[in-house]
């Protein structure tokens, strides 16, 4: 058997096994308990060095990323907020869009704090149980983004190209299940993620040369061969990538044809005004995962991959409910109601 077909097969063990034991049971959930409390016991933890190199810029990156941090939570919870208060946004657009409000809100919640508590304190050191969980929850938000974004291109493709069946194709129940079917694929590959990390070993107390625990600086520091758990994920998320990419390509190429098919001038504006906010989402969230998988982690590139992950993890989940709320009537109206029925109440 050649190397290639031995690696393959490795790769193609783990993931049949873990996923057969997300349907039968618990018991792959025990086991990840299990290789996390031996790695716990053994006294295995990670020192996350973050911005430590930059010492008189941690109260300034403090106070930006607070506040970046601030908006966000104001901006995700404020979206679903108004989109539940507000009959008029209960549409399967707003749908898609409160739910990844929330999943931004998660994924800034499970980075931001622990970033911003490393700025602050000389201990920068977080347990393994810590640093396997933030990597965990963090998969989770983004494959469940991922997959968001394309469920969206769909909506989009349907308001755009069917509108008369519109109402009818993009049911409450469609809607659920798109919804539903992007958070199981996100654990579901979660969980296959955690397993090739968690069949490596760690000893020790390791340094990880970024600000939150991420797949590659995890394998970097552990003890063992990481060439299966690298190419895994690497392979997993081309997969992932090709898959949503794809989605939102076809979606927009028959978006555009149709787009440019209609007489009216007015129309066409409106068409695109409607699909730009969610291409500037899908923007700024794919640019900066592509340009991470692109870029080879060497020692001159780790500030390059800070950055790009600060983007992606911190700063994205401030910027999407900004996106849809200044470029959306709708939105801006049902925030300005709001805000009214509240001051009058105060008043009263």
């Amino acid at each position: 058997m050649s190397k290639r077909a031995e690696v393959l097969q490795e790769l193609a063990i783990p993931f049949l096994s873990v996923t057969k034991a997300l349907w039968i049971g618990p018991q792959s959930v025990l086991y990840l308990v299990h290789r996390i409390s031996q790695n716990q016991t053994a006294g295995v933890s990670f020192i996350l060095l973050g911005f430590s190199e930059y010492p008189d810029l941690q109260v300034p990156l403090f106070l930006i990323f607070l506040t970046i941090y601030t908006v966000s939570v104001l901006g995700n919870l404020g979206m679903i907020t108004i989109i539940r208060l507000n009959p008029k946004l209960h549409t399967p657009m707003y749908f898609f869009l409160s739910h990844l409000s929330l999943v931004d809100f998660c994924y800034s919640s499970v980075i931001t704090p622990k970033l911003l508590e490393n700025l602050l304190v000389e201990d920068r050191s977080i347990s393994f149980a810590g640093c396997i969980s933030q990597f965990f929850f963090a998969c989770v938000c983004v494959i469940t983004e991922t997959i968001m974004l394309a469920a969206m291109a769909y909506d989009r493709f349907v308001a755009v190209c069917n509108p008369l069946l519109y109402t009818v194709v993009m049911s409450p129940k469609l809607c659920s299940l798109l919804v539903a079917a992007s958070y199981f694929w996100g654990m579901l590959w979660s969980f296959v993620f955690i397993y090739f990390l968690l069949t490596l070993n760690f000893c020790g107390k390791k340094v990880i040369n970024n600000f939150l625990c991420e797949h590659s600086a995890i394998v970097a520091v552990s003890c063992s061969d990481s060439s299966v758990s690298q190419l895994s994920i690497v392979i997993f998320a081309v997969i992932n990538e090709i898959l949503s990419l794809l989605i939102i390509f076809t979606s927009y190429v028959f978006i555009f044809v149709t787009v440019m098919r209609m007489p009216s001038t007015a129309g066409r504006y409106k068409a695109f005004s409607t699909c730009a906010s969610h291409l500037t989402a899908i923007a700024i969230f794919h640019g900066p995962i592509l340009f991470l998988y692109c870029v080879p982690t060497t020692k001159s590139s780790w500030l390059l991959v800070k950055i790009a992950s600060i983007f992606y993890t911190v700063v994205v989940p401030m910027l999407n409910p900004l996106i849809y709320s200044l470029r959306n009537k709708d939105v801006k109206q049902a925030a300005r109601r709001l805000i009214t029925s509240q001051s009058i109440c105060h008043q009263s």
